[in-house]
């Protein structure tokens, strides 16, 4: 069957998390059953915001939420643990999250180079900026500094579940991110690494619609694909 290399991109906007993840969960059975069926499969890329939040991966450690559910309900924030890899992260306004719910057959490669190569497109992304970020052993994600013991400090995380090679859930990079929500958690279950913003790392803030450009084009490059939309 003729691999399908487009992806069809959609930007939903500021979206309740459980709002998109559900949209997530009925584009991925989609794709999964049409896959099983040897049907040709679709490509999409969900670009978003969301409101505070936090979630956990279904491996990820309870424990390193730091605050209570009275706190969480006190404040708004809704808690939730989720079928990703990865333990606890934040989401919320300013920060670029991208879901692509592929099947990971259409391009050729594995599943640990799908990993890879999301990496390389925010890598890539980032030095846009005049940042040089990369990855950290045994750490997944993006990071600043990742050479420099004790200054590491990650720029995007990523998670994601992969199921007969088609994917869900994604990354989160922050932007303009409000870096304070990270002091309620060990993000991705840390305790001795920061979390960094292209807003604090340049001192000014960022326009996201730039962001989500060059993103755009680095994926086209590195994924020899072509988006749509």
């Amino acid at each position: 069957m003729e691999r399908n290399t487009n992806v069809k991109l959609l930007d939903l906007g500021l979206v309740d998390y459980a709002e998109a993840w559900e949209y997530q969960k009925q584009v991925f059975n989609k794709t999964l059953e049409a896959k099983q069926k040897g049907l040709a499969t679709d490509n999409y890329l969900l670009f978003c915001e969301h409101p505070h939040v936090y979630t956990l991966g279904k491996s990820g450690n309870r424990q390193n939420l730091l605050v209570s559910d009275q706190w969480l309900e006190e404040n708004g924030i809704p808690y939730y643990q989720i079928n990703r890899g990865g333990d606890i992260t934040y989401h919320g306004p300013g920060q670029l999250v991208g879901y692509p719910v592929f099947d990971v057959d259409n391009f050729n490669i594995s599943v640990k180079e799908f990993v890879f190569d999301f990496e390389t497109v925010i890598i890539r992304t980032i030095k846009h900026f005049g940042l040089h970020s990369e990855r950290l052993e045994r750490a997944t994600g993006v990071w600043i500094d990742a050479g420099a013991k004790g200054k590491e400090r990650k720029i995007a995380a990523l998670g994601m579940r992969i199921h007969n090679k088609v994917s869900m859930h994604g990354f989160a990079l922050n932007v303009n991110t409000d870096l304070e929500y990270f002091n309620n958690i060990n993000p991705c279950g840390f305790q001795d690494k920061g979390v960094t913003s292209l807003q604090k790392e340049l001192n000014h803030k960022v326009d996201m619609d730039e962001v989500k450009q060059l993103l755009k084009k680095e994926f086209e490059t590195i994924f020899e694909a072509k988006i749509l939309g």
